[in-house]
């Protein structure tokens, strides 16, 4: 039904509440005291409805006044509104995830969605199921302008700062490590500085990797690493490493996953890198949406869970 906004000129929600409290106490005077107003406003009120409905709406009958036909219909069909609007506007129903229903589309890049979704999709799952998940590619070029624009509803990188409508948690604090397959590179960790500029690199071309802080702090020594490789995919460094001789310096939550499946080496990286702040983020104007923060509780504790044992 489309909405005529001309029939709603006339209507003052006050009015339809005066009408509501006159006909259960059926008195001027004691509708007026429940309303906390004068007799004159309430007596105001009720002309301002008759004239509305084109009805007398009550009649006085001894010290009452008796609603008319068109009053009970109005009743019997306004009250249920005016509830159902009470509890929309002041009493929102609790959030309970074991029976919401909602798509959420999070921004991440892959190496999180390859360490962080196996652990975290099940806890979704087994909480709130009605909850689906739809993961698009995070780009720290791109992501202000996707969160802005509602191409996804929250995001996991390595950003920092922002406008100001963006919100932001932060989840933990990612040092990096650097990886080696040692049938290609015969090398014993930790690596030392020359060990480290030695052999080619595989670089992943996004600010969040830590190539170019590596680079950058390289530089100040006067010295370079010769990376041989880059892509924009984490995923593709394993098959490389069992390739070809190269190392690769990626988020150190990666190192026991691919040394597990790839047979990987794994040593601290010989140059002095910050660890990066993994960050959740998210627009302002969804502060209010109730499966968006339940879901941003979840992963902030579930991390917070994450780096306790990692400091263990």
């Amino acid at each position: 039904m489309t909405i005529k906004e001309n029939d709603f000129r006339k209507i003052d929600l006050n009015l339809l509440v005066a009408f509501a409290v006159l006909y259960r106490e059926q008195s001027v005077s004691l509708a007026a005291d429940k309303l906390h107003l004068g007799q004159p406003a309430v007596s105001g009120s009720l002309a301002r409805l008759r004239e509305m409905f084109d009805d007398p709406l009550f009649i006085r009958s001894g010290h009452r006044m008796q609603p008319t036909a068109r009053a009970d219909a109005l009743h019997c069909e306004l009250m249920p509104l005016l509830e159902q609007l009470q509890s929309t506007l002041f009493h929102p129903s609790d959030f309970n995830p074991a029976t919401a229903k909602a798509t959420i589309t999070l921004g991440m890049a892959d190496w999180v969605e390859t360490w962080l979704m196996p652990v975290l999709l099940p806890l979704i799952r087994q909480q709130a199921p009605g909850i689906q998940l739809s993961v698009i590619a995070s780009d720290p070029f791109t992501d202000q302008a996707n969160l802005e624009g509602g191409e996804m509803d929250m995001v996991v990188n390595m950003a920092e700062g922002g406008p100001r409508w963006l919100e932001s948690t932060p989840l933990l604090a990612m040092p990096f490590v650097a990886l080696w397959h040692p049938q290609q590179v015969p090398l014993n960790g930790p690596l030392t500085q020359d060990d480290y500029l030695a052999w080619p690199h595989f670089a992943v071309s996004n600010r969040e990797a830590g190539s170019s802080q590596v680079d950058t702090r390289l530089a100040k020594q006067g010295l370079a690493r010769q990376i041989s490789y880059t892509t924009p995919h984490f995923a593709a460094l394993p098959g490389l490493l069992c390739s070809q001789p190269g190392i690769a310096t990626v988020p150190a939550a990666l190192a026991p996953l691919w040394q597990a499946h790839w047979g990987l080496s794994a040593s601290p990286v010989p140059v002095a890198i910050p660890p990066a702040q993994l960050t959740l983020s998210w627009h302002q104007r969804h502060n209010s949406d109730p499966a968006l923060m339940w879901l941003r509780d979840l992963v902030s504790n579930h991390l917070a869970e994450y780096s306790l044992k990692q400091a263990a």
